[in-house]
């Protein structure tokens, strides 16, 4: 049986939908740490209008760090659904090395939301502020990526890489020309 680390552990909230901004907001009012990782895109309404949007990396969910002895004040927070769970019905913490390449890394990539997937090639960032992370290995529009899953929220993230900064672990039916 695994041992509960004692202190503040990383947690993924889920959100009413479109409220993650909302979220953000009151927990920093609230004191409470968190993490809202953002992407840019440019977004095309009907009548022509473009304009660039800062959009939640992972619709529905923002991430924050408590004692789970504080729970409570994080589902108080005012679009807050639920703490995600795992297998039973515990709330699960997320791996504190993950949200931190996340923290450090995404702000420096290009990085995009990307469909769950589950199997494929793999490959290992070489260098960069994403080293060392493992995904799988999809390409796209005459690039590479790897996608890095969240598999407790099921939502994947997509990060542009050079092949150069690019370990193939599972190079199974990829074609890198």
């Amino acid at each position: 049986m695994a041992q509960r680390k004692l202190g503040p552990e990383w947690f993924a909230v889920s959100t009413s939908p479109r409220h993650e901004k909302r979220v953000d907001l009151h927990l920093i009012h609230r004191g409470i740490e968190h993490y809202l990782p953002l992407y840019r895109t440019e977004h095309k309404w009907r009548n022509g209008l473009r304009a660039h949007l800062e959009l939640p990396l992972f619709p529905g969910y923002i991430f924050a760090r408590f004692n789970r002895s504080e729970r409570v004040r994080v589902l108080e927070v005012p679009g807050v659904l639920a703490i995600v769970t795992g297998t039973g019905h515990e709330i699960a913490p997320l791996p504190e090395d993950q949200i931190d390449a996340l923290r450090l890394g995404l702000p420096m990539s290009h990085a995009e939301p990307h469909t769950f997937i589950s199997q494929g090639p793999r490959g290992r960032i070489r260098s960069g502020a994403l080293a060392g992370m493992k995904g799988f290995v999809v390409q796209k529009e005459n690039a590479l990526r790897v996608v890095f899953n969240l598999d407790l929220i099921m939502k994947s993230v997509a990060v542009k890489v050079e092949k150069q900064d690019l370990e193939l672990i599972d190079f199974k039916s990829l074609s890198c020309s």
